[in-house]
């Protein structure tokens, strides 16, 4: 079986269900962790992979393969009731139209887990058009800022599986692909609130996200990204911001999502831009040098 990227033997799923069987008394999220330390299924920077962990176990259950543990239904409404109401989340909605100049210095500040990924989510669920979905793997979030005026939001996460225009252009091979996948991150979210009218600012967003990114995501996840990649959907988009920043083309998709392995859900194609965060990105795709990387236990 193949999911987000592994791929699973018959005898890891024999694993996978001894261990249920072993250790009937885990807790669904305690199962998760287990199956993660017996699987070696983590992040490049050894953090175990719980939210692909978990749907992968759902969707054994699904298939009749395991029987999982209940749901627990008191943590989840205790983790409710500490989570601020999202009518408690006050928006300054002031229209501003100036110069850049005139609301520089904009800075890209990290939206962290708690009120303020909150806050991030509600801004991307109301006024972006994909709204917040769910996002495996690793990923940043953050606020655009000028002062403490929120301008809009930004993502970068885990990159496309394959991508053969991509692909072709590294030079890939399946193995590179499989082993270095990660040092690519997707700007999986670009938004500049409805009320912003100010030229020029998503370029200059682009080109702070590219001088601070690689070293935010090596503090992060202990490893450092050297390719950006990001869809534009042309019906709604020109992708000037990403051109005008000097991003590749590299043509369009083949109208997929990411987990769409069996090609069953049809799309609408997007283009295609890269960016490379250094110049030898193509010979640490490739495992020709090493990129970036820290010890997490340093």
């Amino acid at each position: 079986m193949v999911y987000s990227g592994r791929n699973f033997t018959s005898e890891e799923i024999e694993l996978i269900q001894w261990t249920r069987k072993k250790y009937p008394q885990l807790s669904r999220t305690e199962l998760v962790r287990t199956i993660c330390e017996f699987l070696g299924w983590t992040t490049p920077a050894g953090r175990p992979k719980r939210p692909q962990c978990t749907s992968f176990l759902e969707m054994l259950e699904e298939e009749g393969l395991i029987k999982l543990p209940p749901i627990d239904v008191s943590r989840k409404r205790s983790a409710i009731a500490l989570t601020p109401a999202i009518t408690e989340i006050q928006i300054d909605t002031t229209p501003i139209s100036k110069e850049l100049k005139a609301i520089e210095p904009i800075h890209l500040e990290i939206a962290r887990a708690g009120s303020d990924l909150k806050r991030w989510r509600h801004y991307v669920n109301e006024y972006h058009m994909l709204g917040d979905k769910k996002v495996f793997g690793s990923r940043l979030a953050y606020f655009i800022k000028s002062n403490e005026t929120i301008l809009g939001c930004l993502q970068f996460s885990a990159s496309s599986w394959a991508l053969s225009s991509r692909d072709e252009w590294i030079g890939w091979k399946a193995q590179d692909r499989k082993l270095r996948l990660h040092l690519i991150v997707n700007n999986s979210r670009f938004l500049i609130l409805p009320w912003i009218n100010v030229k020029n600012l998503a370029s200059k967003v682009l080109s702070l996200a590219i001088k601070q990114l690689q070293e935010d995501w090596l503090r992060e996840y202990c490893y450092a990204p050297v390719l950006l990649e990001t869809f534009v959907d042309t019906s709604h988009f020109a992708g000037t911001c990403y051109k005008a920043s000097n991003w590749t083309y590299l043509g369009e998709t083949q109208g997929r999502g990411r987990m769409d392995r069996e090609k069953e859900y049809g799309l609408s194609r997007k283009a295609i831009y890269m960016y490379p965060l250094q110049k030898d990105f193509k010979d640490c795709l490739k495992g020709l040098k090493p990129c970036k990387t820290v010890n997490p236990d340093d």
